[in-house]
């Protein structure tokens, strides 16, 4: 008698493998992988993200391989740095329109796009349960989600002064598009949210 398939050792797999066609493609383009993700995180990420350091706990790396990496994407005008106003030892992180045309031809978007053939149902369920597949991963590393900002406990819909939305843990009003950005200040609501983490 045979036993039974171990589903969650298939899954790590499958993950794996797509990560590694994907890698494969990015290899052939003039970015490597590190610098593919830091172009995609910028994209996502909200105006509180921003920095050096938070891109370094999102990608889990060391804070030299994304120094290096920011290097080398200066270098090829896809990123640029700003001081931040509030402090100036530190800096913000910005793509560049260079980088932003760059990200249109990003080689993940050949998986999105296979992705997307699968049925709507299929799909949610995919795409919920890789989210908390990450979710558990990255909590078991002692690392932080960073989710979208409407899925935070701290997200209020409705701001004072006419912003449309707020964030009660930085107590500052947040645009339609910081609601739709990740953020490293994120922490799930008290129930169960529909949404990924990011």
């Amino acid at each position: 008698m045979s036993s039974p398939p171990d589903h969650a050792r298939h899954l790590a797999e499958t993950v794996e493998r797509l990560a590694r066609l994907v890698r494969a493609r990015e290899h052939e383009s003039a970015l490597n992988p590190a610098q593919w993700e830091a172009l995609r995180y910028l994209a996502r990420c909200n105006r509180f993200s921003n920095t050096p350091g938070a891109l370094t706990r999102y990608l889990a790396a060391t804070k030299g391989t994304v120094s290096q990496t920011l290097i080398a994407l200066e270098r090829k005008g896809l990123v640029r740095k700003e001081p931040d106003p509030a402090s100036g030892r530190s800096v913000r992180l910005f793509l560049t329109e260079t980088g932003e045309r760059l990200l249109a031809d990003d080689p993940l978007g050949l998986l999105a796009e296979a992705a997307a053939t699968l049925a709507g149902p299929m799909l949610a369920g995919t795409a919920t349960g890789l989210g908390m597949l990450l979710a558990a991963t990255i909590a078991r590393n002692g690392g932080r989600p960073f989710g979208v900002c409407r899925t935070c406990r701290f997200f209020r819909p409705e701001a004072p002064e006419g912003a449309p939305h707020f964030c009660g843990l930085l107590l500052v009003p947040l645009s339609e598009r910081d609601s739709l950005s990740i953020c490293q200040e994120h922490e799930p609501p008290q129930e169960p949210c529909e949404h990924e983490a990011a």
